[in-house]
């Protein structure tokens, strides 16, 4: 399969054009969530308040990267277990959310919300989080500074390397 560049701004229009197995090289922005950032973002929508990024079209990275060493944008920043966010990610699909980034199997009930709503997870190779943070070129904290290397943040991603592992047909590359 041939690889696909793509920007997360594109994210909307080519989600569905990615099929599992794909490899692509993801630039654009991408939002860290992990567990506690996920269930603090489910108490801000449940009050009716908005989440720390537009969900609309989004991707979001589940990583807690650790602090920039001197002269980089970010430490070491690996994929984190996406199963662990599974009990929020359908609502999130279901407001817009486009692309997750992670690594591992996912539940039956995300797989159905990517299909539903035309989306992709995206698989990064764990264990090689200290490679991955040279493909982002800044970071920023935006919400929940408290939870230190789980707080929100705003990364720039550029050439990004992943693979397509559940596209918006039902394939998988997830066994």
């Amino acid at each position: 399969m041939e690889e696909i560049r793509l920007d997360t701004s594109e994210m909307a229009e080519k989600a569905c054009t990615l099929r599992a197995g794909q490899r692509v090289l993801l630039s654009g922005v991408a939002y860290t969530s992990r567990d506690a950032a996920h269930k603090r973002i489910m108490g801000l929508l449940d009050r009716g308040e908005e989440p720390p990024y537009p969900l609309k079209g989004a991707a979001i990275y589940y990583a807690g990267p650790t602090p920039a060493p001197a002269g980089l944008a970010i430490g070491s920043c690996g994929p984190t277990t996406s199963g662990r966010m599974d009990p929020y990610t359908p609502r999130l699909l279901d407001l817009g959310l486009k692309c997750m980034i992670g690594k591992g199997k996912r539940s039956p009930e995300v797989a159905e919300a990517i299909q539903r709503n035309g989306a992709v997870y995206l698989c990064a190779l764990g264990g090689a989080g200290a490679l991955a943070a040279r493909c982002i070129e800044s970071a920023e904290v935006i919400a929940f500074e408290d939870l230190g290397c789980e707080s929100v943040k705003k990364l720039v991603l550029r050439d990004f390397p992943l693979l397509v592992g559940i596209d918006c047909t039902g394939g998988s590359i997830l066994v």
